[in-house]
């Protein structure tokens, strides 16, 4: 074989083989592509939302729709019938919630986006994607370890100086080879661990490997959690403009 087909090979070898950390480099590609595989450009499907306290549970069920680069989002919540009708709208940086029992659209204001939503231990930021992991981060491949019996990446984000979010760390685990998310760790300013996100129930939904199964749990409240399922999702269909708008939020069918 001759040094020109010797090296046209080399070439196409790395061409068709999957990234290696050490080409992924910072984590910021392993980020990135665990963001695009959970949410797609688009996104619509039905949740399952249970927030579970030492003394009481509730279930609400939601549709929710999502254009990723174009940072829309939009929540009804299908039931329970306390809940029914209430939305949450997300343009760009602007968010506003619906309560039909009075009629009344309220807009959320930057300062309310780490509130707790509808009780639960997401925050309205985590539902409607204000600060982006990928964009509003530094992100460092700290290793390679074993996570649920799977090989997995760590990788820590650090907010970048300007960027508006809360979180002073995060730390993520990303199965090796697919990218699907395992465990996402937040800590605070202080560096002190503040809540834990498992994903688990992995299978085939909407055309991909994905976790169906996300836990949220607060680590200084024993006893309390967040459990949102995946009942049922399409990624990158069309999804009419009209979806998102405050006619639309108002509109209770």
């Amino acid at each position: 074989m001759s040094i020109y087909a010797v090296i046209l090979f080399c070439l196409l070898s790395a061409l068709s083989s999957p990234a290696t950390a050490e080409e992924i480099g910072s984590g910021r590609e392993i980020i990135r592509r665990m963001d695009t595989l959970m949410r797609g450009d688009t996104s619509a499907g039905i949740y399952e939302m249970t927030v579970r306290d030492p003394n009481w549970e509730r279930t609400l069920r939601l549709k929710v729709w999502e254009k990723r680069k174009e940072k829309k989002t939009f929540i009804r919540i299908l039931s329970p019938p306390k809940e029914e009708g209430i939305g949450t709208l997300k343009i760009g940086f602007e968010m506003w919630n619906y309560l039909p029992k009075v009629e009344k659209t309220i807009k959320v204001p930057p300062s309310m986006m780490m509130q707790a939503w509808m009780g639960s231990d997401f925050t309205n930021d985590d539902l409607v994607k204000e600060s982006s992991i990928v964009e509003d981060y530094l992100h460092r491949l700290t290793g390679e370890v074993k996570m649920d019996g799977f090989d997995a990446y760590r990788i820590e984000a650090i907010p970048k100086p300007d960027a508006p979010v809360v979180w002073d760390k995060i730390l993520y685990w990303v199965r090796k080879g697919d990218y699907v998310p395992l465990r996402q760790e937040f800590y605070s300013e202080r560096g002190e661990l503040i809540r834990v996100m498992t994903f688990s129930g992995i299978k085939e939904t909407g055309g991909r490997v994905i976790p169906t199964l996300w836990r949220m749990r607060p680590v200084k409240k024993e006893g309390k959690e967040t459990v949102l399922r995946i009942i049922d999702v399409e990624f990158n269909k069309s999804i009419d403009e009209d979806v998102f708008t405050l006619r639309n939020l108002t509109r209770v069918r």
